[in-house]
């Protein structure tokens, strides 16, 4: 079976590729069968920016641009989706937020029905989340932060597309044996990506 991981940081000497990396070794490790593909989008050049033929694909006037279906074509290829980012304000950088804006468009992640509810076109596709960050984890507790997060990414993004969240993990720099227990929790996470699928 083959995953997309996605990885959205600039410095590619980043914690946060070293995760993304570690996640495709447990993948590997669970199974010859298994591969991954990295996408690395800010080596990669992606243009987060929503335009205007942005918007004339979501009001159904305009094909998607070239970007968005070499995106799509990657996902479909895809058995799992892995996102590995590190925790901007709370939340997705933007980049990878611009990412989620473009390349999930009506009509290939859902698609509102006459009736007008909204059909889930991604239920295919499980997700696991990856979030790097800083802070403690009583701080996300104490705020609501990881609640927070949950509720627009988990729920409010991929449950919309009906994209099973199957994983979503804070690896925290606060936690014990940093750096090595993130590494070794995303080779774990890897290794179970498929676990539920067979």
């Amino acid at each position: 079976m083959h995953s997309l991981i996605v990885v959205a940081h600039p410095n590619p000497d980043s914690l946060t590729h070293a995760i993304a990396q570690s996640v495709a070794q447990g993948i590997m490790a669970a199974g010859s069968e298994h591969s991954s593909e990295l996408a690395d989008l800010a080596a990669e050049g992606f243009d987060p920016r929503f335009t205007l033929a942005d918007q004339a694909l979501f009001m159904a006037r305009a094909a998607p641009p070239a970007d968005v279906l070499a995106e799509q074509a990657r996902l479909d290829r895809a058995d799992a989706l892995v996102i590995v980012y590190p925790i901007y304000w709370w939340s997705f950088p933007a980049l990878l937020k611009g990412w989620i804006d473009r390349v999930f468009t009506q009509g290939w992640a859902y698609e509102a029905s006459d009736s007008g509810k909204v059909v889930k076109k991604l239920q295919r596709l499980p997700i696991h989340l990856v979030a790097v960050g800083g802070a403690d984890e009583g701080t996300f507790a104490r705020h609501g932060y990881a609640a927070a997060m949950k509720t627009q990414i988990d729920h409010g993004i991929f449950d919309y597309c009906g994209a099973p969240v199957r994983s979503s993990s804070l690896l925290l720099a606060s936690d014990t044996g940093y750096p090595a227990v993130q590494l070794e929790r995303a080779h774990e996470i890897g290794a179970r990506v498929f676990a539920s699928q067979r």
